[in-house]
């Protein structure tokens, strides 16, 4: 977000701009951030809360502290989008009005190039521009009637009749600049309902005198995968009838017009056709009597001696996905392999046989299916929700997919299945709950009546899944559309703070429920006692009275394999004898960060390997670490966290982040060696400074980690319970006493446990 900078100084501004808000707090910042950071600054930003349900209130309160041209207005009810929009131009003051949907961006330099148009064009009462979709998966295309823009781009101004095909364009508000006194004269406003756009554009584009055009490309237009209200299935959608009869009420109020009614005819039909023939927005059981209301609407506007419009035919729908089968078949007429990739086939042919038949037999209700790290151990959120269910949901059965090679095991008498034998895919196939912390493979076919919880395993830095369209290094080979394919599968989806909710929004756009419950693989830190954080202590050998500072450095996808970022038998021998250093691999490698020959020592010592990092956490008396999201979690203990940012530059480049760490830190944050060295034998990492940036953080981001968000997440989930503990305000929660001085450390007592 850009800071306060000043306007022009006139009381009237050039341009006011209004963006709607509801539901959309995972883009609003994008959007606001496109027009603030313009080149051209004679505006105001009227942003509309439409009552939205999730953050965009504090958003847009946030940016109007920040800089006076953001007018923040916050509605009493939810009125949708047209009546949002006429509360923000009840309270413009520009000589320009312009329309920005919350989800959609300016580009840089729009503002200057309509302000320069305008003056061009002496004034005219429109200014209509271009516009490119940006997709998901990081694709941009073009306006496909640009070609009408760049034809009219050469005139001055001039009315619709010398130009009619700019009927043809899109029916939206935001391509458009509207001179003010021109809509107060016509007493222009937004009609609530689906399509409000069409009898707005429509008769504003009829009435205009002068109609300036730039074809330049001024926003882009977001397609939301999921699609928008437009594309769900609503009787809403009946709407549109009410919406043409005001088109055509206004041509009766303003019979100077009426050249025009042919042409609208025209388009109401064609409208209509679309309507009918989309997939999924009719409801089937509404479809004739939608059929019977377009044939009242064609008889009651059809202009007299127009020819009626062609009769619908049937619609051939194309199937949304490819049949996977089908490459199968082919695959097996190519030219035969050598045995052993026979054998492979076959046994891979068997599995799936087998597979497809177990899903025909009934869905064992009482089963969980549990996996963590690409089922490389017994861990994470997925391990503290199994504990808990264990507690809370006793009659449920828990089944965990495990490599043999698995750094830790879940508790004696768990049955585990290894990916792809049999007992993973009947597993698969028959079980009712599906928790990970990442994917489960593609090949997984979810049945319905099946439950997937995505519990995620860390707070986003970081850009994930189709954020990472436009960072080809962090994407590597990333299939997005395969991975949006396994993101559909997903029901619920955990976060830790609303931060995460919007990022999670953002990158994995799908249907499930966001469950803002925590974290459970947190509960145990926001829990723990000063027993808990001795023997913690004394099971990793620590010395009594040392200073503990746990380095976890993440990993770069810039870099082929693990690098060392810092020199880590200097740093230890720096510091002296006071420190003890744990150093942790990121998990994506299985070698220790110690220099090459280097075995360590007493005070240097590689925890990679060490089953638990919770545990590591509790030991710990500071965390030193880059970009990892381990400091999200560690900030629940409230101990001091430093940043070793030498290379953030490079890593937010090429892997890009969701903000600035430099910036909003966890505590201090460092470029170099000799600063990081500094800050340790200064002793500032252990100081007011560092302690108020940490509170700021953990205000955002252990926003709902209370300690008890494993019960919430088994309620909600496995014993269908709606009503589920409330989060407790950051205030009044417990935090671990710290290793060094467990007598000062804020103490709360044990609150009650009673179920809700």
């Amino acid at each position: 977000m850009t800071q306060m900078q000043p306007t022009s100084g006139t009381d009237v501004p050039l341009f006011s701009i209004v963006v709607p808000t509801y539901k959309v707090q995972a883009f609003l910042r994008d959007c606001l951030d496109s027009v603030l950071e313009q080149s051209f600054r004679d505006y105001e930003l009227l942003v509309v809360n439409d009552c939205s349900p999730d953050g965009c209130g504090e958003i847009i309160d946030e940016y109007a502290k920040a800089d006076s041209r953001v007018v923040a207005m916050h509605l009493e009810q939810n009125v949708g989008l047209g009546k949002a929009r006429n509360a923000g131009m009840a309270r413009a003051k520009g000589k320009y009005l312009l329309f920005l949907d919350s989800d959609d961006t300016m580009l840089p330099g729009s503002l200057q190039a309509i302000a320069r148009r305008i003056e061009e064009t002496n004034d005219p009462d429109l200014v209509v521009f271009d516009y490119s979709r940006t997709h998901w998966d990081g694709r941009i295309t073009p306006n496909s009637r640009a070609d009408v823009l760049t034809k009219a781009a050469s005139k001055g101004a001039f009315p619709l009749r010398d130009e009619p095909e700019l009927l043809n364009l899109l029916q939206v508000a935001w391509n458009k600049a509207y001179r003010r006194d021109f809509l107060d004269q016509w007493g222009f406003q937004y009609p609530s309902g689906y399509y409000e756009d069409t009898p707005w554009t429509y008769p504003v584009m009829i009435a205009a005198e002068t109609i300036a055009v730039i074809d330049r490309v001024c926003v882009y237009y977001r397609q939301r995968r999921q699609g928008s209200i437009l594309h769900s299935t609503s009787r809403k959608h009946f709407d549109v009838f009410d919406q043409y009869d005001l088109v055509f009420a206004f041509l009766a109020d303003n019979p100077q017009f009426d050249e025009w009614r042919g042409v609208l005819y025209e388009r109401m039909v064609n409208h209509f056709r679309v309507v009918d023939v989309s997939p999924g927005r009719l409801p089937d059981d509404s479809r004739a009597e939608f059929r019977e209301r377009w044939a009242a609407a064609e008889a009651q506007h059809r202009p007299a001696g127009h020819p009626a419009a062609p009769k619908t035919k049937g619609q051939m729908i194309p199937a949304k996905h490819r049949d996977k089968a089908r490459k199968t078949v082919r695959s097996l007429k190519r030219k035969k392999s050598v045995p052993a990739k026979l054998k492979k086939k076959l046994r891979k042919r068997l599995l799936q046989a087998y597979y497809r038949t177990q899903r025909m037999l009934p869905i064992h209700q009482d089963v969980a299916v549990f996996a963590a790290y690409w089922n490389g151990s017994y861990s994470c959120n997925p391990a503290a929700i199994h504990e808990k269910m264990k507690e809370l949901a006793p009659g449920m059965k828990a089944v965990w997919i495990l490599k043999n090679d698995s750094t830790s095991r879940p508790p004696k008498g768990v049955p585990t299945v290894h990916p792809g034998s049999l007992g993973f895919w009947k597993a698969m196939a028959r079980g009712k709950y599906f928790v990970n912390n990442v994917n489960f493979p593609p090949s997984v076919v979810k049945r319905p009546g099946q439950v997937h919880l995505q519990t995620h395993h860390g707070t986003p830095l970081k850009r994930m899944g189709v954020d990472l369209a436009e960072y080809p290094v962090g994407r590597g080979g990333m299939n997005l559309v395969r991975l949006m394919d396994r993101v559909d599968r997903w029901d619920y989806s955990l976060t830790s703070n609303s931060f995460s909710t919007a990022a999670w929004d953002r990158a994995y756009p799908s249907y499930y429920e966001a469950l803002e419950y925590g974290y459970p693989r947190n509960d145990q830190l926001v829990n723990a006692t000063a027993a808990d954080v001795a023997a913690a202590r004394e099971k990793l050998g620590i010395a009594e009275g040392a200073k503990v500072i746990l380095y976890t450095p993440t990993h770069r996808d810039y870099h082929d394999s693990a690098k060392q970022m810092l020199d880590l038998e200097r740093f230890t021998e720096t510091l002296g004898s006071d420190f003890t250093v744990l150093v942790r691999a990121h998990y994506f490698y299985d070698q220790s960060l110690l220099a090459s020959g280097s075995s360590g020592s007493a005070r240097l010592v590689d925890v990679s390997s060490h089953p638990s990092v919770e545990e590591l956490y509790l030991a710990a008396d500071c965390l030193l670490t880059d970009y990892s999201s381990v400091m999200f979690d560690y900030a629940n203990l409230d101990r001091p966290v430093v940043i070793y940012a030498n290379d953030w530059e490079v890593y937010r480049t090429t892997r890009g982040t969701y903000f600035d760490v430099t910036v909003d830190s966890p505590g201090l944050t460092v470029r170099t060696e000799a600063e990081l060295l500094e800050v340790f034998t200064s002793g500032r990492w252990n100081s007011p400074e560092s302690d108020e940036a940490r509170a700021a953080f953990r205000r955002t981001f252990c926003e709902f980690d209370d300690g008890r968000a494993a019960e919430r997440v088994v309620r909600k989930v496995f014993l269908g319970q709606d009503e589920v503990p409330p989060v407790l305000p950051i205030g009044e929660r417990p935090v671990a006493p710290r290793p060094a001085q467990p007598s000062a450390a804020k103490i709360t007592p044990p609150r009650d446990r009673e179920t809700v």
